[in-house]
């Protein structure tokens, strides 16, 4: 027995004082309405209404019934209203997961203006480069980079795409041996990140594999020394792109293919997404969009 109904039935029952009425409104027959009312007598263990065949009459635990389901049916209103107005203006606490070059070299304004258009949502932002479960640590959504498919448990929204650039900075170049091929790395001082998939081993080529005098676990650490001339790194774009055009450093082996990066909203796969995780998901989709015109 679909019980909510039932009580619905009750309900119109009592108002409308009918079975015929009732049936009508419900473009249903009247032996479905007595049914409905049956079962649900039968689950309670009480008669609701005396039947006679000029009138129906509530009975005292059919009152009582009423005025309870009443309160219930516009509980549940109230509910199903401020749950459509939560999706029109979302609010909450929102936990997200963001890679650490990706929050302090690029999302930061973005989540900026995030926060300006949805004062209501309560942003709790982590910022690590480690590779944790974004379930097992409570949050609703991460953001990872990546050059491969990623772990099929999540819902993974490709946003957009950075490369890789090799960066060193002009007084490095023009006082160590020049660098035309990728074997020539081999006799320089490369940097290493920690984090990286490929350890010591750049993607370029058939993988190149360097040394140096820094390993870190953070990139925008790695520009800075290598703005100061002291080595080689291999950095996303989003992390060197600023760099770059202000000539703090040039790119080393420009023409050498190198990995794509995608860049993915990922959440927990379930039947119903937070409307603040959609809400911020397709403001990063905007965002990237006029940023690629």
């Amino acid at each position: 027995m679909d019980k909510l109904r039932a009580i619905e039935v009750f309900i119109s029952l009592a108002e409308q004082g009918s079975f015929t009425r009732v049936a009508e409104l419900r473009q249903t027959s009247k032996s479905m309405i007595s049914k409905e009312i049956t079962k649900l007598e039968e689950s309670l263990g009480v008669r609701l209404l005396h039947r006679t065949t000029r009138a129906l009459q509530l009975t005292e635990a059919g009152k009582v019934y009423l005025h309870k389901a009443q309160n219930i049916l516009s509980q549940l209103e109230l509910a199903d209203m401020q749950v459509q107005q939560l999706r029109q203006k979302p609010q909450g606490k929102l936990k997200i997961n963001l890679p650490m070059a990706l929050g302090l070299c690029m999302l930061t304004d973005v989540f900026n203006d995030f926060m300006s258009m949805f004062p209501d949502i309560q942003l709790d932002i982590h910022l690590s480069d480690e590779d944790i479960d974004l379930v097992e640590h409570g949050f609703d959504l991460g953001f990872r980079a990546s050059s491969k498919l990623l772990d099929s448990n999540y819902v993974g929204r490709p946003l957009t795409q950075f490369s890789y650039r090799i960066c060193a900075s002009p007084d490095y170049i023009n006082n160590h041996p020049t660098i035309t091929k990728a074997k020539d790395l081999h006799a320089h001082n490369c940097f290493e990140y920690t984090y990286f998939k490929n350890k010591n081993s750049w993607p370029i080529e058939d993988g190149i594999t360097i040394s140096g005098s820094l390993k870190v676990n953070s990139t925008p650490f790695m520009l800075e020394v290598i703005k100061a001339g002291h080595g080689i790194g291999f950095l996303p774009e989003f992390v060197c792109e600023k760099a770059l055009k202000s000539e703090q450093v040039v790119e080393v082996l420009e023409t050498y293919k190198k990995p794509q990066l995608t860049l993915y909203a990922l959440y927990p796969a379930r039947h119903f997404v937070p409307e603040a995780v959609i809400q911020c998901i397709q403001f990063l989709e905007q965002y990237f969009a006029r940023q690629a015109k």
